[in-house]
């Protein structure tokens, strides 16, 4: 379901990249209020909330970058390493048409952006709201 939802939301942005997308809450998230997914622009100030209960998930790809906003043209704040403990927050969809997870990496203590392909469980299962 959430890869299903995932692939809709970034074919629908590929197509219409300007438009604000409203995508149902992911499988299992709490509340069941319809959530927008969007790019979080690189060194916002915007910094989403805790949405996601996972606090101490291990793994990631060694080296992937944490980025100041979910996009790859932004400043890299930090990497990940396979053994570090990651705090995700939710995910949202880049402008690359991607999905992204603002996490903070609880080893390092830096927060910010990152693909889900990079990521344990492929990222957060809890859409950023708007």
């Amino acid at each position: 379901m959430r890869g299903t939802l995932r692939l809709a939301a970034a074919v629908a942005g590929m197509a219409l990249p300007a438009v604000l997308l409203a995508a149902p809450a992911q499988a299992g998230t709490t509340g069941g209020d319809d959530v927008a997914t969007r790019h979080y622009a690189c060194n916002s100030s915007v910094v989403p909330p805790n949405s996601d209960p996972i606090s101490a998930i291990t793994g990631g790809t060694s080296g992937a970058r944490i980025r100041t906003g979910s996009s790859t043209s932004c400043t890299v704040v930090g990497t990940i390493e396979p053994s570090h403990q990651l705090d995700y927050h939710c995910w949202t969809l880049g402008n690359d048409g991607a999905t992204w997870t603002y996490l903070r990496n609880a080893t390092t203590n830096r927060r910010g952006w990152v693909r889900d392909d990079l990521l344990p469980g492929n990222g957060s299962n809890y859409a950023c709201p708007n």
